[in-house]
């Protein structure tokens, strides 16, 4: 099973998708695709020039977060294996599985469609660059271990512990846009996910972001956690926006 594309999914609730979208065409320098779905609750965010989009955005009747879509060769040889590794199914339709893994996090497999080419970085007003390139899944001690086991063996990314014992991170092939952070918390809670982005300038991406609607929650050694315009969480960290890597200490 090969993994040919990755989405991220900017889920956000129904009554502020439109601020979001806003908020995230900007902080992407990407722009929206027409609406579809029953309720046109679905967009993809379009990057300029010849790259390939690999964000889009859902309007959820919830409190919103972010999913995982992944593009296969072989939709029915890879619902399998997730299944078969304790995905369970939520919904199935032409061109479309929507699976749970085993510790609860939503995420979807659709076919590929040629996708290949990953954006360039976004510049800022400043000069300073970022590049939303992860999924963070937020899961509970009890099934922190299990979630690591999942992606790695669903995925067949490389694997490996985070700069801290809570964070494990999946680095999937170069050309691939969206890595996973997996993050044990310190408290018993259901899981979710958020997006987080690589900066070569967090301050300066923070300002930027703050212009636009942001507001900054907290901070950590390497990391800051800001809500957008639709109230929900996304972090920006001090990656770098070309690989991806925390610089030399």
């Amino acid at each position: 099973m090969v993994i040919r594309w990755v989405y991220a999914f900017v889920d956000r609730p129904e009554a502020y998708f439109g601020a979001a979208c806003g908020f995230w065409t900007r902080v992407t320098g990407m722009r929206l695709s027409a609406p579809r779905g029953e309720c046109d609750e679905f967009v993809t965010l379009l990057p300029d020039g010849s790259a390939d989009p690999y964000l889009k955005a859902q309007a959820v009747t919830g409190t919103g977060g972010a999913h995982l879509d992944f593009a296969v060769d072989d939709l029915a040889r890879t619902t399998g294996l997730a299944r078969r590794l304790g995905a369970t199914p939520v919904h199935t339709e032409d061109g479309l599985e929507v699976l749970r893994s085993p510790g609860g996090q939503l995420f979807c497999l659709v076919p590929w469609s040629g996708e290949h080419r990953r954006p360039a970085p976004v510049t800022a007003p400043d000069g300073s660059t970022s590049r939303l390139d992860q999924v963070c899944v937020d899961l509970a001690p009890a099934v922190y271990e299990a979630e690591i086991d999942f992606w790695a063996t669903f995925t067949g990314w490389a694997s490996a512990p985070g700069t801290l014992p809570e964070f494990h991170v999946l680095r999937p092939p170069a050309n691939l846009p969206i890595r996973i952070l997996l993050q044990r918390l310190d408290e018993a809670r259901p899981t979710g996910a958020h997006l987080d982005l690589a900066c070569d300038n967090i301050e300066a991406i923070r300002a930027w972001h703050e212009t636009l609607g942001a507001t900054l929650q907290s901070q950590g050694p390497h990391w800051q956690v800001l809500r957008d315009p639709a109230g929900n969480t996304y972090c920006l960290t001090a990656r770098s926006p070309e690989t991806g890597t925390l610089p030399a200490p």
